[in-house]
């Protein structure tokens, strides 16, 4: 499956970098269309306040 099939069919798996301003609203929206996404943080006081 090529990864333009993957994204039409929202199997495509999301990764963001920093969970920050951008990052988190980011993966939110990524996560609320669908995606499967992994977000990564430095910062474990970000990563537990997320509740991953």
């Amino acid at each position: 499956m090529t990864l333009r099939e993957r994204i039409s069919d929202r199997s495509a798996r999301i990764g963001v970098v920093g969970m920050g301003y951008v990052g988190l609203p980011l993966a939110i929206e990524f996560a609320k269309a669908g995606y499967r996404v992994t977000g990564i943080d430095v910062d474990p006081k970000k990563v537990a306040g997320i509740g991953a």
